[in-house]
């Protein structure tokens, strides 16, 4: 069943999708060489809670953590944990949040110090990619249209697409139908009508498409063991313009604040 959402319930997705933002904003603030990754947790899942919400992650199908944190070749799921960050490090953060009965979903991948221009790149396709979904998630359009503009966005640049891994509704659920795939054919999957709301997350890999789950059952990562970069928004569909529930703005002022 897909489930299309009123104006009310949209309202309340934004409202905690704005709090991961936050939350990954928060965060932000800490990714520097040499902090460990679980001390980056505690610190979300705590915002979280002081913000009278619940970590979405944290006991998903027995996830332990309130984030997924994935560096370098890792793609998504990465746990937490006494890991340090170090200069030349990508780092994924995806994070969720359920307030008042509603989640939010949204992901950003940090550049940490100085990385290779290719790598940048990666990271900068990833994102801009993202953005070429959301403009195609209007009435009308069709699924295979994200997709297909993800996918070309990223191969023109020679990066590939996961195939394993896609986005997904979301409302009362964490993870609701459609699946929202990453690559497809321009025409092709469901029709987009109006008030559906879905997470659309490019995980994007500058080696080749194919992935690995690791021993600890939940890390996801290339099998090549290049590098992968993941961004993620909550959107909902409306006849022109998608609109965007999920926000970078506050994340993308610590960047500019870290930098200064």
């Amino acid at each position: 069943m897909i489930y299309y959402k009123t104006d009310e319930e949209i309202e309340k997705i934004r409202k905690s999708s704005l709090l991961v933002g936050k939350t990954i904003a928060e965060v932000a603030k800490f990714i520097k060489p040499g902090v460990k990754t679980i001390d980056l947790d505690k610190l979300a899942e705590q915002f979280i809670l002081d913000h009278h919400a619940k970590p979405a992650f944290k006991g998903y199908n027995g996830f332990p953590y309130t984030l997924c944190i994935s560096i370098n070749e890792q793609v998504v799921h990465g746990f937490p944990g006494e890991r340090e960050i170090k200069n030349g490090d990508i780092v994924s953060i995806d994070c969720g949040v359920l307030k008042d009965g509603y989640f939010g979903d949204s992901a950003y991948t940090f550049i940490v110090g100085e990385v290779k221009p290719e790598i940048k790149l990666l990271v900068e396709a990833t994102k801009e990619s993202l953005y070429k979904g959301i403009e195609n998630a209007v009435v009308g359009k069709r699924l295979g249209d994200i997709g297909y503009e993800i996918q070309n966005h990223v191969e023109k640049l020679g990066f590939s697409v996961v195939r394993d891994l896609v986005g997904h509704g979301i409302g009362k659920n964490l993870h609701e139908k459609p699946e929202v795939m990453n690559y497809g054919r321009k025409g092709t999957g469901m029709k987009l009508q109006e008030n559906l709301v879905i997470a659309i997350e490019p995980m994007i890999n500058m080696g080749k498409y194919n992935v690995v789950q690791e021993a600890d059952g939940w890390t996801i990562r290339t099998s090549d063991r290049m590098p992968s970069a993941h961004f993620e928004h909550t959107i909902a569909v409306k006849k022109n313009k998608a609109i965007i529930l999920s926000s970078f703005d506050e994340i993308e002022e610590v960047i500019k604040r870290n930098k200064e």
